[in-house]
């Protein structure tokens, strides 16, 4: 084998969370993923070409702090949009909060139902 073959690939990606349903919904209605499987305390997406995002009810879930003292975020999703006022505001509408400490001018830090952080960008930042 060498550095260049892969030894896998990315089949899903799973975030825990205090309720599967409403987690897979939230960023069902984001991302336009289709829910593919739902069931007692677990949910999943469908994206793109098989990509998969699964989310697991987990008692007593505590979300990542943001802001962290330390730095850490432990996982989260950069968004590429066109009108970062407009996607912020349909994200709050599906669920989503918004810390008071931003970033910056030209990224939007937003919590998901969960708790999980995750970032809007303009799309025209991913040159």
């Amino acid at each position: 084998m060498t550095t260049s073959e892969p030894v896998a690939s990315l089949a899903m990606m799973t975030l825990d969370c205090a309720d599967a349903r409403v987690s897979a919904e939230f960023w069902s209605a984001v991302l336009g993923w289709e829910i593919v499987g739902a069931g007692d305390g677990y949910a999943m997406l469908k994206g793109p070409e098989g990509a998969a995002l699964g989310f697991g009810s987990v008692p007593d879930h505590r979300p990542p702090a943001w802001p962290n003292e330390n730095g850490s975020k432990q996982f989260h999703f950069d968004l590429a949009v066109d009108d970062l006022t407009a996607a912020e505001g349909r994200c709050v509408e599906l669920g989503a909060t918004v810390p008071s400490e931003q970033p910056g001018e030209t990224w939007r830090v937003l919590l998901d139902p969960a708790g999980h952080p995750f970032c809007l960008t303009k799309a025209e930042n991913w040159g």
